[in-house]
């Protein structure tokens, strides 16, 4: 969307960690949406295989999320954006 842009990403093995700038014509849930509805058609054309998982839904994604919006901390938040991937790596391991 016009306006938005990713400043720092995390991702995780079960959870992303965004920051973004999203301008304040932009609902935020719309800006979600719109960024997990675009992600997760592009997963499916990449890995085709994901049909066969979710072969009931159309879906890649959880329906949820969490947002906080972000004022003078913005640095503060970013910091924690950046560490988390020091945190969780090797956190989330699951052994089947």
């Amino acid at each position: 969307m016009p306006g938005c842009e990713i400043v720092e990403q995390n991702i995780q093995v079960d959870h992303i960690h965004t920051l973004m700038i999203i301008p304040p014509k932009y609902a935020v849930s719309e800006v979600v949406g719109s960024l997990k509805g675009q992600t997760a058609s592009q997963l499916r054309k990449k890995f085709t295989w994901l049909s066969k998982v979710y072969w009931k839904e159309n879906l890649v994604w959880s329906p949820g999320y969490f947002v906080s919006t972000v004022g003078v901390d913005e640095e503060q938040i970013l910091k924690y954006v950046k560490w988390q991937g020091s945190q969780d790596s090797g956190q989330a391991k699951l052994e089947f």
